[in-house]
């Protein structure tokens, strides 16, 4: 057998090989996972994190593959949340009603439906529904190495509240 035959040979003979490792380490693609609605539990915001009547309707968990949570929080009229960061930050985009939102040391904010919210990472802040209407918003909240998307401190004042 003459050099170029034998080198081209040896060449298909990689190649074959080289392709069949491949296709025999191919592993299956993800498929999608759906989430039926009203498959999740609805929970009332617990008292010693939220004034007045909340509801958390969990959407997804973190996972390896999107470090975030997400979920609807629903703030009946004058609820909010206690004073809070989040150690990755989270996303509010209002889905309904019109809301409040301040971060702390600066004034109250109004957000309505449409209004999108970035809370950077260790910003204190709180959100909730105005006086005389709710407010549903959507979260997507960054998780940080340990799994945790918030760190809860003081609830916010009915002074704190009305200060608008």
């Amino acid at each position: 057998m003459s050099v170029p035959v034998l080198r081209t040979l040896l060449c298909t003979v990689t190649v074959y090989v080289a392709v069949s490792a491949f296709a025999g380490e191919e592993k299956p693609s993800p498929a999608q996972a759906i989430t039926l609605a009203g498959s999740q539990v609805s929970m009332a915001g617990p008292e010693k994190l939220f004034t007045g009547a909340a509801r958390i309707d969990p959407l997804f968990p973190g996972t390896d593959a999107i470090n975030a949570s997400g979920a609807y929080v629903t703030f009946e009229p004058g609820a909010r949340s206690a004073w809070h960061t989040h150690p990755r930050g989270q996303h509010i985009i209002v889905t309904q009603g019109v809301g409040l939102t301040q971060e702390w040391g600066k004034p109250i904010q109004q957000i309505k439906t449409g209004d999108v919210v970035w809370c950077p990472p260790g910003v204190k802040h709180w959100h909730g529904g105005a006086e005389k209407t709710a407010m549903t918003h959507l979260v997507v909240t960054g998780l940080d190495g340990k799994g945790n998307n918030v760190i809860w401190m003081e609830k916010v004042s009915d002074e704190q509240y009305h200060s608008h």
